[in-house]
């Protein structure tokens, strides 16, 4: 999900350099003046952004705290920040300016001198609320804990994996499944082109759906009767290409032996990740990588 910014027309310049600044650390930001078309309802879809949004931005200066229109989008999302109970508002301070007073328990990102160093610590921050390359899937009884790893082996051909722990706060026991995808060399030029390019993360995001879209035709699903890890070896052949992948799937049940047999579905886990990824990583509006 993207992260929303806050912000007075009158700052827009300070915005557009902290945007951009933003999305070279792969962030995918929320800014009006990018997303709004003519005739488009300005209220709804700035309802919806702060709705679906990661983290809030708010640019503090003397024209956006006298704003109407910016104590609106504050109030929103402290609102949610009170409801989810988790850190959401995040305080940017452009200027010398009367800070609002629910935001001055708050350490603030402080654009004031160097641009630099108010930058360092709100790439941190936003880090921890908008990593793609790991997180937390909430869904009913369980979640799910993941991370994604990826680089190249002694022969030059590039590997992703993730690793997935499901838990539930009842449950005596952990399920730990891994997914290892290897490229060929097709594959890896491919993605490689992505990283020159400095779009990497839209790199491991296409394979993520290759993955996805290749797992749901299939119904890739693995039954985990006892201790003993259970796996699958697939091959992903693209047929409008010579690109290829060698996923291996292994899953096993850590923990208490609940007497039960536990179906675990693949094709879920990676359209959970596919989706988280894809709110995080904002494709190019067309294809730059041949």
């Amino acid at each position: 999900m993207p992260v929303f910014i806050s912000y007075s027309h009158s700052d827009k310049k300070f915005v557009d350099r902290l945007a951009a600044s933003l999305v070279k650390h792969n962030a995918h930001v929320w800014v009006d003046r990018w997303e709004l078309n003519v005739g488009d309802s300005i209220l709804n879809h700035v309802q919806k952004a702060i709705q679906d949004s990661d983290a809030l931005l708010i640019v503090l200066s003397k024209t956006s705290v006298a704003s109407e229109w910016c104590k609106k989008e504050l109030n929103a999302g402290l609102m949610r920040e009170l409801e989810e109970k988790r850190v959401l508002v995040l305080p940017v301070l452009a200027e010398d300016c009367e800070i609002p007073i629910f935001l001055r328990e708050k350490m603030y990102a402080d654009f004031r001198g160097k641009f630099a160093d108010g930058l360092k610590p709100l790439v941190e921050a936003l880090a921890r609320v908008t990593n793609p390359d790991q997180g937390r899937i909430r869904g009913g009884e369980w979640n799910i804990d993941w991370a994604e790893t990826w680089g190249y082996d002694e022969k030059g051909r590039y590997h992703l994996e993730y690793t997935l722990v499901e838990t539930g706060p009842t449950q005596p026991f952990t399920i730990l499944t891994t997914i290892l995808v290897r490229c060929n060399a097709e594959a890896t030029e491919k993605y490689r082109k992505y990283e020159e390019s400095g779009q990497d993360g839209v790199g491991r995001l296409i394979i993520a759906e290759v993955l996805t879209d290749f797992a749901a035709k299939e119904k890739v699903e693995l039954l985990i009767e006892d201790q003993n890890p259970v796996g699958v070896n697939i091959r992903m052949k693209d047929k409008s290409s010579d690109m290829s992948y060698d996923v291996i799937i292994r899953t096993r049940r850590l923990g208490e032996d609940n007497g039960k047999d536990q179906l675990i579905r693949v094709t879920n886990y990676l359209r959970y990740i596919r989706d988280y990824v894809r709110q995080r990583v904002r494709k190019p509006p067309f294809e730059h990588v041949k």
